[in-house]
């Protein structure tokens, strides 16, 4: 990847209690290298790359962060042609502005968001970092999924703000709506699980060779499970995972591969 198109996601990033045992437990995982940066003073920041190329970012949860309750976790990243702008449109449609539009260094300009259902996100304006260098290959990310109680309004929120379409597949009714940008497929929201314990979210998925090998070593090493290998007709397989940390992702790989 060497650009995003306005709309597209373009960024994956791990908040995490433990960075050291987060950044060995994925490269395990994933077959990802680790270079770590300078972030200011006594912070480092983590790029996961994938055959030379970034494929995640990573990061310690601050004492502040994590004394208000922000769990690790997996966070998304929309490209945006202004992230200024993209903040005061997602306020005006009924988002909350969490953290307002910044400078990273020089590479963008990001703004943190909360949808009106609650889920969290960020707009990433690009500079001198147009966002992931892998994308769909076996170990990168490859899709995400918003899990909200209130599809329909997510739906208009997002649509408005993105330009997005958000629609059932063709002869469907599992409730399932399908995100496009443009004519792409980059995502969807499924149907409100009732009686679910997660907050409003949006989930990672990351493409694999062999969903069940890939969560037999993620079991291996301390992580919990959400969701065993699973088969979705026509869809393909899936499992879901909660890293030793507690941050949570979903494997795949698609149907006939």
């Amino acid at each position: 990847m060497e650009r995003f198109a306005p709309g597209e996601f373009c960024w994956i990033e791990l908040a995490t209690s433990n960075r050291n045992a987060a950044t060995g437990f994925y490269s395990a995982l994933f077959g990802w290298t680790v270079r770590d940066v300078p972030a200011g003073p006594d912070a480092v920041y983590s790029l996961f790359e994938l055959h030379g190329r970034v494929a995640a970012g990573a990061f310690a949860i601050s004492p502040d962060e994590s004394a208000a309750g922000v769990p690790p976790h997996w966070h998304l990243y929309v490209a945006v042609a202004g992230a200024d702008e993209a903040a005061k449109k997602a306020a005006e449609l009924g988002g909350q502005v969490v953290h307002a539009p910044f400078d990273v260094m020089d590479r963008g300009r990001a703004a943190l968001i909360q949808d009106p259902t609650g889920a969290f996100f960020s707009v990433w304006q690009a500079n001198q970092r147009p966002g992931l260098g892998v994308t769909g290959e076996a170990g990168a990310f490859c899709w995400a999924e918003l899990n909200t109680g209130d599809q329909a309004h997510a739906k208009t929120f997002y649509e408005a703000l993105f330009g997005w379409k958000l629609k059932p597949g063709q002869g469907e009714g599992s409730g399932y709506l399908h995100i496009l940008n443009g004519e792409n497929y980059i995502g969807g929201v499924p149907p409100a699980r009732l009686n679910s314990p997660a907050p409003p979210h949006w989930l990672i998925y990351f493409a694999v060779a062999d969903v069940d090998a890939t969560f037999q070593r993620a079991k291996d090493m301390a992580a919990s499970i959400l969701l065993p290998p699973t088969d979705f007709e026509g869809v393909g397989r899936v499992a879901m995972l909660a890293d030793p940390q507690g941050a949570v992702f979903a494997l795949y790989r698609g149907a006939g591969k």
